[in-house]
């Protein structure tokens, strides 16, 4: 059995995905100016798409991580962020961009925000690939604003599976309902 057959529908295939993500980099390139960005990748789930986004910005960029959780293993928020890997280096007085992979409640994110503003960045903007569009929230930079379903692949997971997708495919029910 493969992972694919615990997908109900691809809902966004690979060429579209890499296609979307160019036209970011080329986005943010402009908006910058040539000047260097950190991009904060969100872990785990942004994992393949600031490593993607990194490749497509013709402009300085440095890397660093954040790892929160406001899900565990479970499909909904638990309405709790906690940081379970801070950033390596200092971002005062730098141009930060956060790479989330999806804005769902918008809570991690919000929380997220506040706490990388205390820091005293130069800048902070918010680059997503989905955005499902349930809240006041939006990114400065969005890939694609999808449905209320449930997603996986490109980064996405559900219980840790399906980040190695090559797109972002909608999770058949009977996987995260135990059937």
């Amino acid at each position: 059995m493969s992972i694919h057959d615990d997908i109900e529908r691809v809902l966004i295939d690979t060429p579209t995905l890499h296609q979307r993500i160019a036209t970011l980099g080329a986005q943010i390139t402009s908006d910058y100016h040539g000047e260097p960005v950190t991009l904060v990748g969100v872990l785990k789930g942004a994992v393949l798409f600031v490593a993607d986004l990194a490749r497509a910005i013709d402009a300085p960029v440095a890397l660093d991580f954040m790892a929160v959780s406001s899900y565990g293993n479970t499909m909904q928020s638990q309405g709790r962020v906690r940081i379970l890997k801070d950033l390596d280096d200092p971002i005062a007085g730098k141009h930060v961009l956060v790479v989330e992979d999806i804005i769902d409640t918008g809570l991690t994110l919000n929380n997220l925000l506040q706490l990388l503003r205390q820091r005293q960045p130069a800048s902070v903007r918010v680059c997503a690939l989905l955005d499902k569009a349930k809240t006041q929230m939006r990114a400065d930079y969005t890939g694609f604003t999808i449905e209320d379903a449930f997603v996986v692949g490109y980064g996405l997971d559900y219980a840790q599976q399906y980040r190695n997708l090559p797109y972002i495919g909608v999770l058949k029910p009977h996987v995260y309902h135990g059937a």
